[in-house]
Formats: C-alpha cells, sequence, structure tokens
C-alpha cells in the first residue's frame, strides 16, 4: 500500500516527489485498521519508515535498514521490515552494503513465503 493514493509528480531533475503530507495521516490509519491480520509491513522508502518506525527510524535509511532485525518481532501489531526503495540508483548502494543480499533478502524471503504458505 502506497503512503499515498495519488502521484505527487516529478522534481526539476525527474525524481518522484515525495509524498504528500496530508495523504498518509488522512487514510492510512484506517486503511491498516480495516486489515487487522496484516503480518508482516515492508516499510519501503524513508517515507514509510519513518511513518512506521517514527523515531525508531534514526541514523538515516542505511542505518534503518541494516537493523531490520530490530523490527521484526514486535510485542504487538505487525512485524515491519524497512528496505531501499527500489531503483536503478540503488545499484551502487546494493554493492557498497553486501549484508542487504546476504542477512536482510534471505529474512524477506523467508518471511513471505511462511506467509503464503
Amino acid at each position: 500500500m502506497p503512503m499515498g493514493f495519488c502521484f505527487p509528480g516529478y522534481d526539476a531533475k525527474g525524481s518522484d516527489l515525495p509524498p504528500r503530507k496530508e495523504c498518509a495521516p488522512l487514510w492510512r490509519a484506517r486503511v491498516l485498521a480495516a486489515m487487522p491480520q496484516v503480518r508482516l509491513v515492508l516499510a519501503v522508502g524513508g517515507y514509510a519508515q519513518a511513518y512506521h518506525l517514527g523515531a525508531l527510524a534514526r541514523g538515516g535509511m542505511t542505518e534503518t535498514v541494516r537493523n531490520f532485525r530490530v523490527f521484526l518481532d514486535p510485542p504487538e501489531g505487525p512485524s515491519i521490515l524497512p528496505l531501499p526503495h527500489p531503483s536503478w540508483r540503488n545499484t551502487g548502494w546494493i554493492r557498497r552494503n553486501p549484508w542487504f543480499e546476504e542477512a536482510l533478502l534471505p529474512e524477506l524471503f523467508a518471511r513471505v513465503h511462511a506467509l503464503i504458505r
């Protein structure tokens, strides 16, 4: 589920603009409340991580994603798995952070597999 149900447009460099500030507070909690069976939230990108993790999303996106295990088994509510936003621009980031493919992706695959069994 996206952070906003509207495409915010592009900036001068052709990149997506950030989600509009009024979108998530307007509808996101209501949609999530209507789906109490959700057991895994993929927090894709910094905006989703800030929304779902609040103050726990600190040190920037890389540190938040690197500490993914902290968010996997909360005492209540769904597990949250922070991920970088998929983009061709992330190729260099993935190369600089081999732990992403070595540790996080296998955990993601295992959790999704367990949910769809």
